[in-house]
């Protein structure tokens, strides 16, 4: 999961850059087949990719698809305005990561399928903003500055975007955790830096079109 989100960071930031379309599509399809022949050749990566199709089977329910099961519980559980804060019963050593990597599950079953949609709007909100720097940076010429700020975009709403198709079931259970939300020492402390430099970025932008110098 995570050597995925640095491909697309790298992907994403070249196919900006202005990198050449064939090479570019080249680098791409070395990736996705590398993909496929770590899962392909890997027996137990080839049934956590797949439990996920399936993980009320009695083969999956208890092995590799209890996560994935008692996070839509979860969510199920939270219906339009959830059971109210502090209210759920699957963080109680129900659902495992409830405080890392399934803890949209957890807002879902307590503040239902609104406080999901506000954290996906918050999110969307988030990446488009710093996006929106960057193409700023971009057009002061100042491109390193202007590809940094959509390199933290492209990663915060990719890392954001796979963590919730997971707790939704819309994609593979992968070991990601929600940024700036999800409890961690090193994990928030480098989000805080990361968010600096654009918010950096944001004030030399500012300084700049008011005729400063930076």
């Amino acid at each position: 999961g995570a050597f995925m989100v640095i491909a697309v960071i790298a992907m994403g930031i070249l196919f900006l850059g202005g990198v050449n379309a064939r090479m570019f599509f080249l680098i791409a399809t070395v990736l996705v087949v590398a993909f496929g022949l770590m899962i392909a050749l890997s027996d137990w990566r080839r049934e956590r990719i797949f439990a996920y199709l399936d993980p009320w089977s009695e083969k999956n329910a208890l092995a590799k698809g209890y996560q994935l099961t008692h996070s839509l519980i979860a969510i199920g559980r939270g219906e339009i305005f959830g059971v109210g804060l502090g209210g759920s019963v699957e963080k109680l050593h129900w659902l495992p990561e409830a405080h890392t990597d399934f803890l949209l599950a957890v807002i879902g079953e307590e503040f239902g399928l609104v406080g999901v949609v506000c954290v996906i709007g918050l999110f969307l909100w988030l990446t488009r903003r710093m996006m929106h720097i960057g193409r700023q940076a971009i057009a002061l010429d100042r491109v390193f500055a202007g590809l940094v700020a959509q390199g933290v975009g492209i990663w915060m709403g990719f890392q954001a975007f796979i963590n919730m198709g997971v707790n939704l079931g819309a994609l593979p259970t992968k070991g990601l955790t929600l940024p700036l939300m999800s409890y961690g020492g090193s994990a928030i402390l480098v989000n805080m830096v990361a968010l600096a430099v654009v918010l950096r970025i944001d004030y030399e932008n500012r300084t700049l079109m008011h005729g400063g110098r930076v």
